[in-house]
C-alpha cells in the first residue's frame, strides 16, 4: 500500500488540501497501478513559526 506524507506550513484551506491529496492519489494510482483504496495520503502541518529556510522562519520570510 503506497503511503504518501506531505509536510506543509499551515494556512491552506481544507478544499485546497483535499484537491492536493486527490491529485496525488490519482498520480499514485496511475504510476503504481493500484486502486484508490490502496493509497494513503497524509498532510502534516506546522505553524510558520516552527519551520525555517535559509536561516529565517517562514513568518519572517512571509514579511518580505
Amino acid at each position: 500500500m503506497p503511503e504518501i506524507t506531505i509536510n506543509l506550513v499551515a494556512g491552506r484551506s481544507d478544499e485546497t488540501k483535499k484537491a492536493l491529496m486527490y491529485d496525488i492519489t490519482q498520480a499514485v494510482m496511475k504510476n503504481c497501478s493500484v486502486p484508490a483504496d490502496a493509497v494513503v495520503v497524509q498532510i502534516v502541518e506546522c505553524p510558520p513559526t516552527d519551520k525555517m529556510k535559509g536561516g529565517q522562519t517562514f513568518v519572517e520570510r512571509m514579511k518580505k
